[in-house]
């Protein structure tokens, strides 16, 4: 009897934190569009690579899934990631900007907002 109380209990507390948490921003790609002039200058080249703080090639972020791009900004911003250009940029951003660059990104091969 014990057993069951304690297991009911426990599946109460998981289930009151799991409802307490807010649910993640859904990404919306229209406005995602408005928010890449930061990225077109790296990302919006085709071939480009970076001298610092290593010679490095830049990623193609269209096509990219919108899970991917959410957790790799979200490692920048949380320095988990150390790209150094990356991590300044994240930190700008905010859940919703973030949500809505990786829709806008993960909608099809557009690259910036000028294309």
């Amino acid at each position: 009897m014990i057993r069951h109380t304690a297991f009911a209990a426990l599946l109460l507390a998981v289930a009151t934190a799991s409802a307490a948490q807010p649910a993640a921003p859904t990404g919306d790609a229209a406005r995602g569009k408005d928010k890449t002039r930061m990225c077109q200058g790296c990302h919006g080249i085709d071939g480009w690579r970076v001298a610092y703080p290593e010679v490095y090639s830049v990623p193609r972020l269209g096509g990219q899934h919108a899970a991917y791009l959410e957790k790799a900004l979200h490692e920048y911003k949380d320095g988990e990631r150390s790209f150094p250009s990356m991590r300044a940029i994240a930190a700008t951003l905010s859940d919703q900007d973030i949500a809505d660059l990786a829709a806008y990104y993960a909608h099809g091969s557009t690259k910036t907002a000028g294309k």
